[in-house]
């Protein structure tokens, strides 16, 4: 969040100065500089940069929304399979109860891991521990002594659903660092700068000229915010809702 946060400001503190220099450059050009051709010219130019920057920007609110959604549905689809794995469990019979405890317990820390909001804390989803704890698992669901063809078949369920668990919970961690390359970000700010310079070089020097540029900047850059955000939905102020997932704990056991 902090890294966001201090993105947003460069990129407003950027956009801004630079409508700024564009007004004090409107002082120091010579006339023949600004005449009708020359701004009508400058104008077509920043035009078709606003243009690029603008299909630039709706693309990636798509992808980082897209992010965002696919996130939130792996995690839901997550606590899904983990109620579908515990009933499961729960039909193979008394034989199978400590593996259930086992499984809400380790379901209730992931929780707790992910609703941190904390990328450190969050990491410690993919550390050997946590991995060797899984395996072991799906070895003790293995390794359960079915005695009719019911439980063989609940056993077979079970291991599948542990599977879907798993993977769904392995494609949302590897969302926690974003998708969208930081280089894309850099030319999109560049540009608005462009824009914003173009902007300054033609408007006259009063307050309500600066307000209004000091509040475009503002959207401009709290647009990127809102990508970054979407971006990374385990972490910062935009992410993903556990509720499900502690509704599911509350269900599982019972």
């Amino acid at each position: 969040m902090m890294e966001h946060f201090l993105i947003f400001l460069l990129i407003f503190a950027s956009v801004f100065v630079c409508a700024l220099l564009g007004m004090y450059a409107r002082t120091r050009l010579p006339n023949h500089h600004l005449d009708e051709d020359s701004a009508s010219s400058i104008k077509l130019a920043a035009g078709l940069i606003a243009t690029i920057a603008a299909l630039v920007l709706g693309l990636l609110i798509s992808s980082a929304k897209s992010s965002y959604d696919a996130v939130n549905g792996d995690l839901q689809r997550n606590a899904v399979n983990m109620l579908r794995l515990d009933r499961a469990l729960a039909q193979y019979g008394p034989e199978a109860r400590p593996l259930r405890d086992e499984l809400k317990h380790s379901y209730a820390n992931w929780v707790d891991l992910l609703s941190s909001g904390d990328r450190e804390r969050i990491a410690e989803l993919d550390s050997p521990e946590i991995l060797r704890h899984i395996s072991q698992f799906q070895h003790h669901i293995a390794g359960l002594a079915p005695s009719t063809p019911v439980q063989h078949q609940l056993q077979d369920r079970a291991l599948d659903i542990s599977d879907e668990v798993f993977a769904a919970r392995w494609l949302a961690l590897m969302q926690k660092n974003g998708t969208i390359p930081m280089t894309l970000l850099l030319v999109l700010a560049a540009w608005l700068c462009v824009i914003f310079g173009t902007f300054g070089l033609f408007a006259p020097r009063n307050h309500t000229v600066l307000f209004f540029f000091l509040v475009c900047a503002l959207s401009a850059s709290g647009a990127i915010f809102v990508i970054l955000e979407m971006d990374t939905p385990l972490t910062g102020i935009v992410r993903v809702s556990v509720a499900p997932m502690r509704e599911a704990i509350s269900q599982m056991g019972q």
